[in-house]
Formats: structure tokens, sequence, C-alpha cells
């Protein structure tokens, strides 16, 4: 796919939103490089009491710094998308703490945490978690129309973005009428709706064929080269071979934190895209 225009326009050079001029997610400015886009402290997650007692995470210290692309592995089980949800503060840890871009998010009420999830979060699911009622356009809009755009502004954002994920042609299109590299496209162009800080992503290549995973390794490469902060859990060592880092979970611990070569980058990413089916 050709693009005139990048896929997005990244919070490190960018002084607000159209409906929000001049302040960044969680009133957070990215111009200071100093501040980690992420940050887990002592973060840890338990499961049952007494006996059943489980840690699904336990003491993680991460921290994840703007532009960076993060990988996170290990076995089936061992915490990787409890990880995830913590950071996204889709669920509260049991002990440590969570920040994003310089500001503590795990104690927040409900309310506000919910208004920074749509602000300066975007989420990317192995399921999709499209709305089936909805058209494809509809479901990219829906988060930019939660978080106070106006509906030009949403609907213009969301035929934007679809059309730089390939699918102008689709905008109508129910989630049911779509393959599901199509659907995971509609997703990440939802996740970037509202510009985040940070975008999340659980197993994004998880239900996709070889074909349908090409193209969203090159939307996420896009994204890496535009300077987004993107963290994502795999069980796929070549879609963590396209980070700028992986991390490795164990029973809930960091048990490895490897930065790979930068510059390899691109031929890693090339390298991956000319998989056989």
């Amino acid at each position: 796919m050709t693009r005139d225009v990048p896929l997005i326009r990244a919070w490190s050079r960018r002084s607000g939103t159209d409906d929000n001029p001049g302040a960044g997610p969680a009133g957070h400015r990215s111009g200071d490089a100093s501040v980690p886009a992420l940050r887990a402290v002592g973060l840890s997650r338990a499961y049952g009491q007494d006996e059943s007692l489980v840690w699904a995470v336990d003491g993680v210290d991460l921290d994840v710094p703007a532009g960076q692309t993060l990988a996170v592995t290990g076995p089936s089980g061992c915490g990787k998308s409890t990880l995830l949800q913590l950071l996204g503060g889709l669920d509260r840890p049991t002990d440590g703490e969570v920040w994003l871009g310089g500001r503590r998010i795990d104690r927040l009420g409900e309310r506000a945490l919910a208004g920074l999830r749509r602000r300066a979060i975007g989420f990317v699911f192995q399921s999709f978690q499209l709305m089936d009622e909805l058209t494809a356009v509809e479901n990219v809009e829906l988060p930019a129309l939660l978080a106070g755009a106006s509906p030009r502004t949403a609907r213009r954002r969301a035929a934007a973005l679809l059309d730089q994920v390939g699918l102008t042609d689709r905008a109508r299109h129910l989630p049911s009428e779509l393959s599901g590299g199509q659907r995971q496209r509609v997703a990440i162009a939802r996740a970037l709706v509202n510009e985040p800080l940070v975008v999340l992503a659980d197993e994004p290549t998880g239900n996709l064929d070889s074909a349908a995973t090409q193209d969203i390794l090159r939307l996420f490469g896009e994204l890496r080269a535009a300077g987004q902060t993107l963290v994502m859990v795999t069980h796929d060592e070549r879609v963590a071979a396209t980070a700028d880092r992986v991390v490795s979970l164990r029973d809930g611990m960091l048990a490895d934190d490897t930065r790979l070569d930068g510059s390899g980058g691109t031929a890693r990413l090339g390298a991956l895209l000319d998989w056989e089916g």
C-alpha cells in the first residue's frame, strides 16, 4: 500500500489535539524525552487467596521510552496479557505503580481512568473487538466521539485513517463483511483515531494468516517510523524480531530484556515481509 501522508501524527511531534489544543494526554507534553511514555514500578497482580493464590504478574519494573516499539514475549500463562491490561488501565494492580506520560494512573478513579484510556491509549486485540452493528468507519470514529470530538472531526479522522490503512472502499462495510486482516486494520485505525500516547496490542497477529500478518507488520513498521510508542504482546518470535526491544516474562516475572540493533530493524521487517504463506 502506498500513502502520501504518514499513518499517524506522533505525540512527540504535536502539542495537542484538534478539539483540545495545547494539551497532550494525561496533561503531559511528550517533548520531555526524559519522561517514559510508560513506566511500571514493582507491578504485581495476584488472583485467589491463601493456598490458591497465584501471582500473574510479580514485581515487574519496566520503562518504555517514547517512540519505542516493545515486544513482550513468553510462554502461555506467563502473565503477558495481564501485564498489558495493567499498563493500559484495564485492570488494577495488587501492588506497584503504573505511570503514563509522567502521571501515575493506577490510583485514578474509574471515571478519570476511563477518560484517560479514551484519550491517551489505543488498544488492538487479537479478536478485534469491533462493534458488529457498526460499519468500519463508525467503529473507527466511535472513540473520537466518546472523547468529545465533534461528529465532523471524528468522521474526518476515521475516513483519513481508513484510507491510510487501505480500506477506503470498505468504510461502509460491517465487520462480518470483512476478512480477518481487514478487521484488524480497522482495529488499528480505531486505536489511532485519538492520536494516543501509547498503542497496546495483545497478540495482534494471533488470528491472522501469513498474508494478513504481513499487512499488519507493514502498518506497525509505519507506526515505528513515525515515532509512535507501541507495546505488543506476541508469542511469535518473528513478530517480536521487528521491535526495538524484547522483554520476556516467566511466571509473571521479567526474565530477560534485550535491545535489538536499531540499524537492523528495517532489514528484519523486510525479511519477515518476504515470508511464504
